[in-house]
């Protein structure tokens, strides 16, 4: 044995047993290289050392375990006393062995292994300590030495110190158990005090032990036991803290990286934490839909709408990413590409669209990670990513930590652009001011100028810790500075896009084209282009026609026809002029009794809808109505604004018809809605929507994999 404490492994020595051949050996002897063994039935074999330690049943009997090296970590965790009386007996063990607590020194007499016995030097030794005043006996040093032997300086430590200790004490398994049976079924609910959770516990030991069997500790024994439960497991806290634990995956987390721009795209909805005036003065919190490029953390683009995103806006926001963003009126110049860092005139020379265009990179996305929310999922949204060739990617249900760059986003722009915004709300009640609604003063497209000019002024200029160049690692890049430096080794591909191109991002129907026309949402739409084609099914294999549309504008509708797109006006357009969204629409039909013929109850639905857009014009009707007509108008300046921008994008769109109305959200959606009774007599086969029992457009989102499948398995 080491003066260190290290106990030897199985050694070959005189006197050891031994299993050689399958028998029992005593070792009788060892000399020059060969043992002399001496058998259970008195027979002698001589065997080369060679030859018994490659014997595969070889094992010495009885011997001391391997080799081991104290663990002086754990020995350092100790406290002071403990550890020094450790190091004492281990002392105390190797001159009861060697004869010499230390290398150097003769043995004391007592201690002299030539001229004592082990007993006898153990009975020293523990008289030795009696006399010291630490009572010992000799079978007490003998155990000390068998633990030092198989355990070193650890195993002389006192055990009742290195016990694991436990939050819960002594409580009783039975309530532990039911406590975290409680807590774990409350993650969902709304947040509750401790006296529910004692009361929710106690019922489930009454239904599992029996009433009054399991007593429950006192008020607050139990609170400190919920606490020792649940504080490391997220399993308290607000509602919205237990959900984002339970989102949150299972580590170790992996961090996202992406070495090219559009390689990797989020794209996500929330609420802007700022209220709009709409028209009428009706005031109300806006929604905000980006797309985030992970490569360069550039906002690509960006839409604001009052309320209710819809997968049009979330197709038209994949158009606006490809192109370049023109300058606005009024801004300033330095906001331009021209004086930006960005190459503009390499760019220029690649793509002439850059001319005159804000700095904000274009970006061509090839990877879209979306939540599982109506808009990214629905048929329209995974057929316009399929026909731009890019690959959608859904995000497991509710797991806002697997697109974590894009929520994090939306923090940002909340600290860095909401809160200096008049009207600002906060994220929760127990952040909003008195009276914000007074100070609302922006509108919907006001809103929406401002945010696109922070971007570029406050947002891509910024340097972000997130950015680094890997010729420059201590250096921090701002989102421009990032594009620009990886666009010089990705180089960049112009995506023309025109009228066609913007009619198929629209979502899609199909159905029949009948002698009356087509009928979409309880709206006829008719033209003398369809005349040729009533009644004749298409050279589809399903035979029915394809009928693009946008539930933003619904007076209009194309048609995909042998000869191209056709434009399909409503019938009763000329008889509402104001702007009206497909939930405007819906709204006025619950509320119109059908009294006549379809096309009758068409008609009425068409005046009823005229009179509530023009009572809410005039400051009548009731609340609900002038809110209704009040998002319809205030999204009109944003349509308008937006068939402007797309004119500039794209060139000329002439014979769209469309003005990109907005849309209110409330109880129903009418574009995820299945097909009303109407339409399913006129034989409309409407895209695959979240209704019909499963995630939309699966069949034809990937042909490798089924993302949605991929997701469930992040």
């Amino acid at each position: 044995m080491s003066a260190g404490g290290q106990v030897r492994g199985p050694v070959v020595e005189l006197g050891c047993r031994l299993r050689f051949e399958g028998q029992v050996w005593t070792v009788a002897a060892v000399i020059a290289g060969q043992v002399r063994l001496l058998g259970e039935r008195g027979e002698v074999a001589a065997v080369l050392l060679s030859l018994l330690f490659t014997d595969p049943g070889f094992e010495v009997l009885n011997a001391p375990s391997a080799l081991k090296v104290p663990p002086l970590g754990l020995l350092d965790a100790l406290p002071a006393p403990v550890r020094e009386r450790a190091w004492a007996w281990a002392r105390h063990v190797r001159e009861v062995e060697t004869g010499r607590p230390d290398d150097a020194g003769e043995p004391r007499p007592q201690y002299d292994p030539v001229s004592r016995t082990l007993a006898q030097r153990e009975e020293a030794k523990a008289a030795e300590l009696t006399a010291a005043g630490l009572r010992t006996s000799a079978v007490t040093v003998r155990r000390m030495r068998a633990r030092y032997r198989e355990r070193g300086v650890w195993g002389l430590v006192d055990q009742r110190v290195t016990r694991p200790r436990t939050a819960l004490g002594r409580a009783d398994e039975r309530v532990v158990a039911a406590v975290v049976q409680v807590l774990e079924g409350q993650q969902e609910r709304s947040s509750g005090t401790f006296g529910r959770l004692r009361v929710y516990t106690e019922r489930a030991l009454a239904e599992q032990h029996g009433a009054g069997v399991v007593p429950l500790p006192s008020q607050a024994t139990f609170n400190r036991l919920v606490h020792a439960l649940a504080d490391g497991q997220g399993l308290l806290g607000s509602a919205r803290q237990r959900r984002w634990r339970t989102a949150r995956p299972a580590p170790p987390f992996t961090p996202t990286i992406a070495m090219a721009p559009g390689e990797l795209v989020m794209m996500d909805s929330t609420p802007l934490d700022v209220l709009a005036v709409l028209d009428d003065g009706v005031v109300e919190r806006c929604e905000l839909t980006i797309a985030l490029d992970v490569a360069t953390r550039s906002i690509c683009a960006a839409v604001v709408r009052p309320k209710g995103t819809r997968s049009v806006d979330a197709a038209v926001l994949l158009a606006q990413m490809m192109v370049p963003a023109p300058m606005r009126p009024g801004w300033r110049e330095e906001l331009a590409m021209e004086r930006s860092v960005i190459p503009y005139e390499r760019l220029l020379s690649v793509d002439a669209r850059c001319e005159g265009a804000a700095a904000r990179p274009v970006i061509t996305p090839r990877t879209i990670v979306v939540d599982q929310g109506n808009v990214f999922i629905s048929a329209s949204f995974v057929a316009t990513c399929e026909s731009l060739g890019i690959s959608l990617q859904p995000a497991p249900p509710g797991n806002g930590p697997a697109k974590g760059h894009v929520e994090r986003t939306f923090s940002s722009i909340n600290t860095l652009f909401a809160q200096h915004v008049a009207s600002y709300t906060g994220s929760d009640v127990s952040q909003r001011g008195q009276d914000v609604e007074d100070e609302a003063v922006w509108t919907v497209p006001q809103l929406k100028d401002l945010f696109e000019e922070w971007v570029l002024c406050g947002w891509q200029p910024r340097r972000h810790d997130g950015l680094r160049h890997p010729m420059m690692p201590r250096q921090a890049l701002s989102s421009n500075e990032m594009w620009a430096a990886l666009v010089a080794v990705c180089g960049h591909v112009p995506v023309p896009l025109g009228r066609d191109d913007y009619i198929e991002l629209m979502p899609v129907k199909r159905q029949k084209i009948n002698d009356y026309g087509i009928r979409i949402g309880y709206r006829t739409y008719d033209s003398k282009a369809l005349n040729q084609y009533r009644g004749e099914r298409s050279t589809a294999a399903d035979g029915l026609w394809e009928i693009h549309y946008n539930p933003h504008a619904p007076g209009l509708v194309w048609v995909r026809l042998p000869d191209g797109w056709a434009d399909v006006p409503w019938i009763h357009r000329t008889l509402v002029t104001a702007p009206f969204t497909d939930f405007t629409w819906q709204h006025v039909k619950r509320t119109v009794q059908r009294r006549g013929s379809r096309a009758e109850h068409e008609h009425d639905i068409a005046l009823a809808l005229r009179e509530l857009l023009e009572r809410a014009d005039a400051g009548k009707g009731t609340r609900r109505e002038r809110t209704v007509a009040a998002r319809a108008r205030a999204g009109a300046g944003t349509a308008e604004d937006n068939d402007t921008v797309w004119g500039l994008l794209y060139g000329d769109t002439g014979g769209l018809g469309v003005s990109d109305d907005d849309v209110f959200m409330g109880e129903i959606q009418a574009e995820e809605e299945g097909p009303d009774v109407e339409d399913a007599e006129a034989g409309v086969l409407p895209s695959s929507s979240p209704c019909d029992g499963g995630p939309p457009g699966r069949g034809s989102s990937v042909a490798v994999y089924d993302p949605f499948e991929e997701s469930l398995r992040w």
